[in-house]
């Protein structure tokens, strides 16, 4: 009962609620696809027809369970980017810069996230259809999640830009430059509509490691910082002020319900 009453007296409860999705969310997206569909890391771009319908018959469960908690919590998606949005809004810069990424990210997910859910779960469920059709399901799915992220590279130098133009001290610069790092990894992705094999090809050392690498350690630092951006927001419109020498890391109340 404490518990509760304490989330329902906290200002901050929807924030801690939103970075908990958040957590929730990478958390199934990484079982998801490398543990139960197994499409990440991502298949050889070179397989013949026949080839494919073998790749879809070993993951079938996989595929078809996997990707049904994806379009059941799936939603959790927009969470991360909401929060994202709220911390450019506790900025000092134009609320430009939060509408435009969030605009940017919800239409980016489509071809970037749901797409390859979708196509994926048509090939496991129709095992029937030509070996044709399932390698275009093969294809269509992994260019579409490798091959458009593009916009996602717009949408860092969107968050680096605010960052390195804020006064309010929401983050540190030298977040604003690893924005530009995950950027500039998101460029070398282009090469995957052209290159079938090599470390070009959307499951090279270039285009699929290397990114991933980057983004891990980059979606790790993000949740990190918004956690902190959390606990010193004041929730005015002025300067974070700092975290208190021996600040607790944890002091909100759904620390106790996660233990």
């Amino acid at each position: 009962m404490n518990v509760v009453a304490s989330l329902r007296s906290d200002p901050k409860r929807e924030l801690w609620f939103v970075w908990y999705s958040t957590v929730a969310f990478y958390s199934l997206y990484t079982v998801v696809f490398f543990v139960l569909t197994r499409t990440q890391p991502p298949g050889q771009p070179w397989l013949a027809p026949a080839q494919t319908v073998d790749w879809f018959a070993d993951r079938h469960w996989g595929l078809v369970v996997g990707f049904a908690l994806i379009f059941v919590l799936g939603g959790f998606s927009a969470t991360s980017i909401a929060l994202i949005t709220y911390s450019i809004r506790r900025m000092s810069v134009s609320r430009a810069f939060a509408y435009s990424y969030l605009i940017l990210y919800a239409i980016a997910a489509v071809p970037g996230f749901l797409f390859i859910c979708v196509a994926m779960t048509v090939g496991g469920l129709r095992p029937d259809r030509s070996p044709a059709t399932q390698q275009w399901l093969y294809d269509f799915a992994f260019l579409s999640f490798s091959g458009t992220m593009g916009v996602f590279l717009v949408g860092s130098l969107i968050w680096m830009t605010a960052i390195l133009l804020d006064k309010n001290r929401v983050f540190p610069r030298w977040f604003g430059y690893l924005n530009l790092c995950n950027a500039l990894t998101e460029v070398v992705i282009a090469p995957s509509w052209i290159f079938k094999r090599g470390v070009l090809a959307w499951n090279g050392v270039i285009a699929w490691w290397i990114d991933v690498v980057v983004f891990g350690m980059y979606t790790g630092v993000f949740i990190f910082l918004l956690r902190n951006l959390i606990l010193r927001d004041d929730l005015s419109t002025g300067p974070l002020p700092a975290l208190p020498p021996g600040q607790p890391h944890r002091t909100h109340p759904l620390a106790k319900v996660a233990g």
